[in-house]
């Protein structure tokens, strides 16, 4: 069997920054064990598997079955490499269709362009208060004694978010170096699967950024997820109430880095925009 597979980097217009993700475009179904297989062997934070539906191809047909993997486990939601699907049938595949809908676990997403972006439409996840005491060493091994100004947590995700207090510097959240066996060590539960730490952004910075953030993910087999897209359906929730804004531009500070455009729409779900490159073309031999 051979398989087109790409490497795409997510939200970013630059290659080697943002979030790579590796998509394949399947004729038909393949067993479970396979999917793991490949992501396993692929190794970054997730590979997307694209599927026809309709008997259409992938140049014509507007609706396609899409399932994530990160190399230890499927993904009931993943944004940067929706986006990296996208791109791939945009730009590689010259889609015809103005939006194209993927079958996913999380219900059916959309995704259009948008001049050099690319919109995808997500659910918006609310998260509520989080008592800090009972998470307290999970808390420390996170960020330590930097000051902590609110601790959620959104069930569907199965995230925590911990919002850094405004005396914060943006230094002090790119400088976070959490070692996974003390993650793993202090939340064994299976309640919480990643752990968001965002904080406001300067007034004064440019292009004038709402909210910082980074993202951890030990328990799903990747300590840091570099730009993540499910993980901003918690946080456009948490910083539209803070910010009274429901348009907002959000940077994840990671060593990569990547940018995204965050718009809550009337009917309550979530549009986030985003840039891709494709910088790697090749086929798969199984």
């Amino acid at each position: 069997m051979e398989i087109p597979i790409f490497t795409v980097d997510s939200f970013t217009n630059l290659p080697f920054k943002g979030n790579p993700a590796a998509v394949c475009l399947l004729e038909n179904e393949l067993r479970d064990d396979l999917y793991q297989s490949i992501a396993a062997e692929m190794n970054l934070s997730e590979t997307a598997f694209i599927t026809r539906r309709n008997s259409m191809d992938f140049s014509s047909g507007a609706r396609f079955g899409l399932r994530w993997f990160t190399p230890t486990c499927e993904m009931p939601l993943c944004g940067h490499a929706t986006l990296a699907s996208a791109a791939v049938l945009f730009y590689m595949k010259k889609n015809v269709n103005p939006v194209l809908v993927f079958e996913t676990l999380s219900g059916e997403l959309y995704v259009r362009q948008h001049e050099e972006s690319l919109i995808m439409d997500f659910p918006l996840n609310k998260p509520n208060p989080q008592d800090q005491h009972e998470i307290k060493d999970l808390l420390k091994a996170v960020v330590g004694d930097a000051p902590i100004q609110d601790v959620c947590y959104n069930p569907t995700t199965r995230n925590l978010m911990i919002c850094l207090a405004e005396t914060c510097d943006r230094s002090e959240l790119t400088s976070l170096k959490p070692e996974a066996k003390y993650l793993l060590k202090n939340e064994s539960t299976g309640k919480i699967k990643g752990v968001i730490v965002t904080m406001k952004g300067a007034s004064t910075a440019q292009p004038g950024y709402d909210f910082y953030s980074r993202y951890f993910s030990p328990w799903l087999g990747v300590l840091e997820d570099p730009v993540c897209g499910s993980a901003h359906t918690v946080l456009a929730a948490y910083w539209s109430e803070k910010l009274n804004k429901k348009k907002m531009l959000a940077y994840q500070c990671s060593s990569r880095g990547g940018e995204l455009g965050l718009e809550i729409r009337d009917d309550g779900r979530l549009n986030i925009s985003g840039q891709a490159q494709i910088i790697l073309q090749g086929t798969l031999k199984i």
